[in-house]
Parts: structure tokens; sequence; C-alpha cells
């Protein structure tokens, strides 16, 4: 965020000369807001100054709040002040030496530097295809294979105009898949993306990975689809919906939920034999009752 911030300041003093004002007016319309104590190299001008860590959460907060509509609540459960990274001097000398390492040329992800490559998103999502593969089972709660997931993609064949909803949409892949298909096939975003993620820490995920691909034409509500179906709120009744099965929908053998329940469509993804039908990944049609 701040090489491409600090990118488009340039940018704009290149084209307005020393007009700190106008510029300032010029990135208010930017697709995000950093603030200036919040940037990178805020953080990296005082790493030997003791409280890394605190500043690092206070810049994360003023973000968000710069950025509410974008990133409410996606990082009020990380915290970089906590004890699990030792005493205080440990903690500050682990944050200082991630500060320089980020601060190496390499690292360097302006767009007048690695041009319109995804190089952030595609970090984001490979992290979390790392993080999966050494989560086991617990990984299908927020993380479809992308295998799967562009097979789903392709199967829903997602078409201009569409509103495509996840009522299940974990790190939100499967959304971004049919996002991108549309893109490449009319090279515009004349889509929306609609989903809920039953999990905080998996919906904040979502919320992040879209922000990161520059997904801003989305919706992604936090709560159990299985009890409260926020997205049917958002949403027209004939958008496309593509999902993957509750993996613990205790609600619909309790007879708990009260909202619409996913009906497979014959695009089902083979699954092993063992595994139960709430875990088969599957393309679903849902309507209301």
């Amino acid at each position: 965020m701040s090489d491409v911030w600090q990118d488009h300041y340039d940018n704009y003093k290149q084209q307005y000369g020393d007009h700190p004002a106008l510029i300032e007016e010029m990135l208010k319309n930017e697709r995000f807001v950093l603030p200036a104590s919040a940037g990178f190299y805020a953080l990296y001008a005082l790493r030997h100054t003791p409280g890394n860590g605190e500043r690092i959460d206070k810049a994360l907060h003023a973000i968000e709040e710069a950025n509410l509509g974008k990133l409410r609540d996606v990082f009020q459960d990380i915290s970089f002040n906590s004890n699990k990274l030792g005493d205080e001097q440990q903690k500050n000398d682990i944050l200082r030496h991630l500060l320089e390492d980020f601060a190496k040329p390499e690292l360097n992800l302006r767009e007048s530097r690695v041009g319109q490559l995804d190089v952030i998103g595609n970090a984001y999502e490979f992290l979390i295809k790392n993080f999966a593969s050494t989560s086991g089972k617990k990984a299908g709660e927020f993380y479809t294979p992308p295998e799967v997931s562009t097979l789903m993609a392709r199967l829903m064949d997602p078409q201009p105009g569409d509103e495509i909803c996840d009522p299940t949409c974990g790190s939100g892949s499967l959304l971004m898949k049919c996002g991108r298909l549309i893109r490449q096939r009319t090279g515009a975003r004349k889509y929306a993306l609609y989903g809920q993620e039953a999990i905080g820490s998996t919906w904040a995920l979502a919320k992040m990975n879209m922000f990161l691909h520059g997904e801003d034409n989305h919706r992604i509500e936090w709560g159990d689809t299985s009890a409260t179906p926020s997205c049917w709120t958002v949403r027209p009744a004939s958008s496309t919906s593509i999902s993957s099965w509750p993996t613990r929908p205790s609600a619909w053998r309790s007879g708990a939920s009260k909202g619409p329940r996913p009906t497979s469509s014959a695009a089902s993804v083979a699954a092993p034999r063992r595994a139960p039908r709430a875990t088969t990944p599957s393309s679903c049609t849902w309507s209301r009752p």
C-alpha cells in the first residue's frame, strides 16, 4: 500500500509541482487512503525506537479508520504488540528486522516498477495457500484449491452484468475466479461479488483478499449463512450463486436455520467416497423458499 501510495504521490508532484494542498486533494480520489503516520516509511524511520509493535497496531487501525467502507473490522484480531513475540526488547528487534527486510529494493512494489502485475494480491493468495497446506482438514473452512475453484467458476460460466454470490465464501478465492473470468473475456469489471462467511478470521481474509486484488465491487457479510443468510438482504433473488456445502451444517440438522437451503446442481465436483455430503464441493443454485 505504501509503495503504491508513494508512487501516486510522486506522479502528482511531478504533474502539479510543489502544491501539497492540491496533491492531498488528488490523493483523496484514490481507491484507498493511507494516513501519513500509518505509512511503511514512517514506521521504518522509527524502527530503532522502542514500541514498534504498538506503532504498527496503531498504523493498522488508522488505515482501517481511513478506509471503513473496505476494511471495517478487518484488523480487529491482529496485533503485532502481542507477548507471543517475546518481551519488549525481543519483540522490538523482531519487528525491526521485519521492517528492514521489507525496505529492501527487491521488495519495492511501486507500480512504476512492477507494472500491472498483481504482485501483492498474488503473494497474499500464495500465503493463504501455503497456510492451508499446513492446516490439514481445517483448511477446508477457508480455502478451496485453485484447481477446484477454477473448474467451478468455468462451470458457472459467469457473464458481464452478473451479480455473483457465494454463501460460504471462505477467503473469497472462488468469487474472485468468477470475476477474473469476466475480466479476461471482456476487459471490464461489469459484475458484483457477494458472499458470507461465519468465521471472523476467515471473513477478514476474504475482505483483505478482495482489497489487495482491487475487487472493490464486492460485499462480504460476516455471519452463519445457515442461521442468518445475510447475503440475501444485499442481492436480487435472480442472481447467480456459487457455493461449497457448509462444513458444519448443524443448524440444518437441528432445524434452527430459517434461511433457504442450497440445492445441488448437475455441476457437482467429485469427492472421495468417504467424504460426508456436507463437505463435498458443489456448484449450487439457491432459491427463496
